[in-house]
């Protein structure tokens, strides 16, 4: 059979029965993707089939032709960790490791779908993968911190520059009579302290 695996066409001789989790170890040894109870309840052997989450312990590898299949080696470009990765290991989501492909090829798929979701969608997300560790809070915290990109790190500095800017070009303040403050009174006001947000 053919198979688009991580963006590249491989190739593998295989029975009818064999399963996607056993030619994606076995034949082209990508062992990122975990063998766990081989009936699709832990969700450790979980890769992305066109970008959704499959058990593929239960996949039959000819049904993976002419579809796209990306496991946790496929997220790694030229040389460098995905958001999703270098979070796991920023934030101690990862004890023994045995889930983290899953977790981490869930939580894409995710993301994917929806950049910005609730906790509640975080955990529904994940929940088909079983931790045996018990690491979930910091897998969450994972999830989260990855949602704060480049682009949001950046929004982020320049709402703080925004907050801290000196107003006092647009407005100065006055006292009673509308003449300038006294000398050592403070003549540049922050928007908190304006009454211009809620």
């Amino acid at each position: 059979i053919e198979l688009t695996v991580n963006d590249e066409v491989r190739q593998a001789e295989v029975e009818p029965q064999t399963t996607l989790l056993e030619v994606l170890r076995e034949n082209l040894h990508l062992t990122g993707t975990k063998e766990g109870c081989g009936l699709g309840d832990c969700g450790t052997c979980i890769v992305l089939v066109d970008g959704k989450p499959v058990n593929s312990c239960l996949m039959l590898a000819a049904d993976a032709r002419g579809r796209r299949v990306t496991t946790i080696e496929g997220l790694q470009k030229e040389g460098k960790l995905h958001p999703l990765q270098q979070s796991f290991i920023d934030k101690g989501a990862v004890q023994c490791g045995f889930c983290s492909p899953a977790m981490i090829l869930s939580a894409k798929a995710l993301l994917d779908e929806d950049p910005h979701p609730e906790e509640e969608t975080i955990k529904r997300a994940l929940s088909g993968v079983l931790c045996r560790c018990g690491s979930y809070k910091k897998i969450i915290a994972a999830v989260k911190a990855s949602m704060l990109g480049p682009t949001a790190v950046a929004m982020a500095i320049g709402i703080g520059l925004l907050f801290a800017a000196d107003v006092s070009a647009a407005e100065e303040p006055r006292v009673a009579g509308g003449s300038p403050p006294p000398a050592g009174q403070a003549r540049h006001l922050r928007p908190w302290s304006a009454g211009r947000l809620p």
